[in-house]
């Protein structure tokens, strides 16, 4: 009668690897997120030196995030609260 399972010494083997292989992709993936970082801050650098304002390019960027209904309440009462305040 032969025994067809693994060894331990084989199990061990396949699952160093595979870890080895999900390292090695997130190491991939910190690499390429550290690129297009890279990639952003020289197009805010160019968008400078064309004259725009970087701040308020950032802001506008994080309004695009937001879902519209929250942002349309949250203008809303920003709008009321600065009638409050005469502004």
């Amino acid at each position: 009668m032969s025994d067809t399972s693994s060894s331990p010494d084989q199990s061990y083997r396949v699952t160093a690897d595979e870890l080895r292989q999900f390292i090695e992709r997130y190491e991939r993936l910190e690499a390429e997120k550290k690129d297009i970082a890279e990639q952003q801050k020289e197009v805010m650098a160019e968008a400078k030196g064309r004259g725009y304002d970087t701040r308020v390019m950032r802001k506008v960027i994080a309004l695009r995030k937001r879902d519209k209904d929250d942002l349309a309440e949250e203008e809303a009462v920003l709008e009321m609260y600065k009638e409050a305040l005469g502004m």
